[in-house]
């Protein structure tokens, strides 16, 4: 989603809030800009498209300053043109906005009846007036936005500069996240520690409903009722270094890479390879007397917990039930008593998941939050948090996000088995040896990019394509058509293989590539029985398998990938790597932008 990025500094700032833009890169926008205080009054350069139209265009026409706030923008209300990109300034008040105010409508009309004179479409220009109309009638700044704040509905993180007072920028937030950066003599705001890493160390994580007055030597954190708060400040290790591609031509290509070290960090955190166990978090709940659990997600975390359906029930013998976010709540769902919920967010962030959060929270369920960020509000808000060692993933198609998501996952579910007596200790042995394995067999997967490398230049060219899948590699197959349409922008479907006879087998012709994930489990055959139906009706099948089930099957595909053999539990870890590749390599093949492909944005703050 947008980006924001604030400082309160000693020298210039707009290379400073141009570099901190650039590590927000990865979020996805599709307009950018800087605003500073100068001489009394508000400078300020806007460009849409990518970040480099904005440094042309401060490159031709210099912004000096150092206090200022930069922004990417992810259009919601508004085109991303130009005159829609933020910061927005009344010539009193400049501003940038992450999230969506859902009473912009109201406001805007209440304050044009009073002379405001509006020159966009967004939600956002509605706060600046706002201000402005507090500032008109005599409150200092910080009443001024503390009025403001409780006129506003929906979901927001703000950075205000105010032309009258230089040394002064105020920062809020209600459901977008936003730090305070701590530095010598200069102060930062940031949509994450992202964007502060090369500034400082020294990061305080605002919560719910606070708002903050920064200066240059301090910050004073109010809560919604405006009271004066402490809040921690916390050393992140988070660095600039992190976010390099190295030698890769890609972020996502450098984070599929990456997988079999992040997978490993992941297990380290839990699972003890020599004495083939699992330790969990301490947990403020009795695992024995979960009734069922309840699994809450998007996208792609979506997916992984699918995959966890499977382990959960088949595993710990525990009924799940998972569902899309975006859904969930609205369907005012009873849940029952002794349920936990698990909610999955690479971000720890997600509008519709955390708000999903708080429906089950209040309704008594034992709250688990899966992150990749410590200091997320869901992270925060849960009452069990396991956190996956993936470091910033920066392309928008996850991938080592999904499979340390995974893996946390499978550790929770053996833990939990463990626990409740539905696995004994020798089941429990052979999981945790898979799962110890995972990182050296998924170096191995990575020997075949050269291949699928090939492959996608058939793929590349077609306009439909199929994942089928059985079992946990269902989910998987719902991945790899994921990441395909994600990046590519090729159409494509994941099916369970045994629905194809139910109506999609209609569109199997020689024109349309079928992906078969199938490892040898005990679906096999029943996946072998699909795959045979679709290549007798001219589909040119994709066939990734093991050695045993490449010596079976192999002959009849038109292309087989040949994955490690495995214990059928950890497949689906290893079995994303490849549909990751596949569509990796498509997208570079088309020519499309891989790490930020259009339309989309890494970490979605709004519902």
């Amino acid at each position: 989603m947008c980006g924001i990025i604030g400082i309160i500094g000693k020298n210039d700032v707009a290379p400073l809030l141009i570099d901190g833009l650039k590590r927000l890169e990865y979020r996805g926008y599709d307009s950018a800009g800087v605003a500073t205080l100068v001489n009394g009054g508000i400078d300020r350069r806007r460009a849409e498209g990518k970040l480099v139209n904005l440094q042309k265009l401060i490159e031709t026409n210099p912004i000096p300053g150092t206090i200022g706030i930069g922004h990417t923008r992810w259009a919601t209300h508004g085109a991303p043109t130009q005159a829609n990109a933020h910061p927005h300034s009344d010539g009193k008040v400049v501003l940038v906005h992450n999230g969506i105010i859902e009473n912009y409508q109201d406001l805007r009309r209440e304050l044009s009846a009073e002379g405001h004179n509006f020159e966009t479409e967004t939600d956002t220009e509605v706060v600046v007036h706002l201000v402005s109309h507090y500032l008109d009638q005599g409150l200092e700044p910080k009443d001024a936005v503390a009025a403001s704040l409780k006129r506003l509905d929906g979901a927001f993180a703000l950075a205000i500069l105010f032309a009258q007072h230089h040394g002064l920028m105020i920062g809020a937030r209600r459901g977008s996240p936003l730090a305070v950066g701590f530095g010598d003599g200069e102060m930062y705001l940031g949509s994450d520690a992202l964007a502060l890493a090369p500034l400082t160390s020294r990061i305080c994580y605002l919560e719910e409903g606070d708002w903050v007055e920064v200066s240059a030597n301090d910050a004073v954190v109010h809560d919604e009722t405006d009271a004066v708060v402490e809040r921690e400040v916390k050393l992140t290790a988070t660095s600039g270094a992190m976010i390099g591609k190295g030698n890769f031509p890609h972020f996502m290509l450098k984070e599929i890479y990456e997988q079999p070290a992040v997978i490993g960090d992941t297990l380290h955190t839990m699972l003890n390879p020599w004495n083939q166990v699992v330790t969990l978090p301490k947990m403020p709940f009795d695992p024995t007397r979960v009734s069922k659990v309840t699994i809450v997600a998007c996208g792609t975390s979506f997916y992984a917990g699918l995959v966890a359906k499977y382990w959960f029930e088949q595993v710990a013998r525990l009924p799940v039930e998972v569902d899309i976010a975006s859904e969930f709540r609205y369907r005012g769902a009873d849940m029952p008593a002794g349920g936990m919920a698990l909610f999955i967010s690479q971000s720890g962030e997600t509008a519709d998941t955390l708000a999903a959060l708080r429906y089950a929270k209040a309704q008594e369920q034992s709250i688990v939050v899966l992150a990749n960020v410590p200091e997320s509000s869901m992270a925060r808000e849960a009452d069990l948090t396991l956190l996956t060692q993936a470091g910033p993933e920066i392309g928008v198609a996850s991938t080592k996000a999904f499979t340390t998501q995974l893996s946390a996952l499978a550790c929770l579910v053996i833990g939990m088995a463990s626990a409740r007596g539905a696995i004994d200790r020798a089941r429990e042995q052979a999981l945790c040896q898979a799962l110890t394995e995972v990182p050296s067999r998924a170096n191995d997967v990575l020997i075949h990019d050269e291949k699928l490398a090939e492959l996608a230049h058939e793929v590349a060219e077609r306009r439909d394509v199929l994942y089928l899948g059985r079992g946990t590699g269902y989910p998987i197959a719902l991945e790899g058509a994921l990441k395909l349409k994600e990046i590519s922008y090729i159409h494509a479907e994941g099916y369970a293989a045994g629905e194809m006879k139910h109506g999609p087998i209609a569109l199997i012709d020689e024109t349309v590539p079928i992906i078969v994930i199938a490892p040898s489990d005990n679906l096999f055959d029943k996946t072998a029985s699909n795959m045979q139906e679709v290549i007798a009706r001219g589909g040119r099948v994709i066939f990734m398998s093991d050695a045993a089930g490449v010596e079976k099957l192999g002959d009849m595909a038109a292309a087989t990938i040949e994955l490690p053999t495995v214990d059928p539990f950890v497949a689906p870890i290893l079995y994303a790597i490849p549909v990751q590749l596949l569509a990796y390599h498509t997208a570079v093949y088309k020519g499309t932008d891989v790490d930020q492909p259009r339309n989309l944005a890494k970490s979605v703050t709004v519902e």
